[in-house]
């Protein structure tokens, strides 16, 4: 029995995709762009401007509720929340307050239900640099004024694996529903990390809060080592203190950035310039019929079509695979498992290998789908399969590549046998073996009939000729 347990909450920022940002017209598609190019007197803060509310950014924060089960407010309001930092140019940051457009909702991970607090909309600041060795700071205006979404869970998490499975699983949701990108490389989606350590089923312990993690496997690495330090440190009879922590990912480690903390006083107000939102019946009703599939549902369904729980969770977790996936399916009669093994193992080992993903390919559904045919009705071998991968993902068709070169698999044994009986006759010395006992020696006379045949010969009927020539059962 464990002697200590972890207890975590997430805040999550999403970066909304739309056209323009929050509160007025600059274009939100910022990313790779000079610096203080998208900007405008409204994203500046200059005296006088008046925002506007993004409407799309309001329907991507209600689906994403709706998504998360969450409750969706009839009427909400954006408040200024009042901090002075060189990367929010007008000392105020547009945000919701005690009124978000979502709230009370849940997700489930591993039959687990993580509570989600709330659900608001606000705009994003500006990015700060910090030259090495400069006694200055640079700052960005891009990205002030982007539409987000915060998203804040209750404590519910245990394990740094939950952390990084519930993150990956809101990723997929984002993306299914197309409000958001949510790319930890791009900054498209942040995390924070509340955590603190327990004896078993104790009172709360003392939480810290570690920073602006970018990546899943970054989340998972900092809450393992906070973890065992805090573990550490309450074995030896010392406290854990309050404290803001950053993480160094090179070091593998935490670091303090400030100690002890109240709750900062924002000065919340309602915003002047900018009236309540109320979300009626139709608007909601409208949204509900809008929202697509969602992965969990996907789920359910590629598992009651055949597929494995373990290939489906891949699949209906990771939204461009779960897309051509269902592509694929519709020109294919046969079964799903054998389309989801393309996916996860062949298509995947591609895609990894040249660091892509499968939208970025010339890779077809139907062409997919095509080479899913050939292996299951046995007309091409593994071998052959591997061979055609990389020109079917050059958007090759199987089908017309295996008529041209004469790949169809060869089953027939007696035009495999003289092939057989004459490799057996130019190894003597492997046949020794193989009788001997040594029945892995017998791959020697496997290859050159495969490589002869081109690898369209049927393993399964080499090695029943070679058994029977052997006199062994390989």
């Amino acid at each position: 029995m464990p002697e200590f347990e972890a207890v975590v909450g997430l805040e999550v920022h999403l970066h909304l995709k739309t056209k323009s940002k929050m509160f007025c017209s600059c274009d939100a598609n910022y990313f790779g762009d000079p610096p203080n190019t998208h900007t405008c007197p409204v994203c500046l803060g200059l005296p006088g401007v008046l925002p506007v509310v993004n409407a799309q950014a309001v329907d991507f924060g209600i689906l994403f509720g709706l998504a998360l089960n969450c409750s969706i407010a009839s009427w909400t309001q954006f408040h200024r929340k009042s901090y002075y930092y060189p990367d929010m140019p007008k000392n105020y940051q547009i945000s919701q307050y005690d009124l978000p457009i979502a709230e009370h909702g849940y997700l489930e991970v591993e039959g687990q239900k993580v509570r989600i607090k709330r659900v608001h909309l606000e705009e994003d600041a500006a990015k700060s640099t910090h030259p090495d060795g400069a006694a200055y700071s640079l700052i960005d205006l891009n990205r002030a004024g982007s539409p987000l979404i915060e998203m804040v869970t209750e404590p519910d998490i245990r394990t740094p694996e939950q952390a990084r499975i519930f993150l990956s699983h809101i990723r997929s949701i984002a993306q299914t529903l197309g409000v958001s990108e949510a790319n930890p490389e791009e900054g498209k989606m942040r995390a924070d990390v509340n955590v603190s350590v327990r004896p078993v089923g104790g009172p709360m312990g003392t939480k810290v809060e570690i920073k602006n993690l970018n990546s899943f496997r970054s989340v998972a690495r900092a809450l393992e080592f906070e973890i065992k330090r805090q573990q550490e440190l309450l074995r030896s009879g010392r406290q854990v203190e309050q404290a803001t922590l950053g993480w160094d990912e090179a070091a593998g480690k935490t670091y303090l950035m400030r100690l002890k903390e109240g709750e900062a006083d924002y000065r919340y107000f309602p915003d002047p310039d900018l009236p309540p939102i109320v979300v009626d019946e139709a608007w909601l009703s409208r949204l509900k019929a809008a929202l697509p599939e969602l992965p969990a549902q996907k789920y359910a369904r590629y598992v009651e079509s055949g597929v494995r729980p373990y290939d489906a969770e891949i699949l209906a977790y990771n939204a461009s695979l779960a897309r051509f996936f269902d592509e694929a399916l519709a020109h294919y009669q046969g079964n799903p498992q054998t389309i989801a093994n393309l996916l996860n193992a062949d298509v995947a080992g591609y895609l990894n290998e040249h660091q892509q993903e499968v939208q970025q390919t010339a890779l077809s559904p139907e062409h997919l789908a095509q080479l899913a045919g050939l292996f299951e009705r046995r007309e091409i071998t593994n071998r052959v399969l591997a061979q055609l991968l990389p020109e079917v993902m050059a958007g090759a068709s199987p089908i017309k590549l295996v008529e041209e070169r004469g790949l169809r698999s060869v089953s027939d044994e007696g035009s495999l046998k003289p092939l057989v009986e004459r490799v057996v006759a130019a190894h003597p010395r492997v046949v020794e073996q193989v009788k001997g006992g040594n029945l892995k020696a017998a791959n020697a006379l496997l290859g050159p009939i495969m490589k002869e045949t081109r690898g369209t010969a049927k393993a399964d009927v080499v090695k029943k000729l070679l058994s029977e020539m052997l006199g062994v059962e390989l």
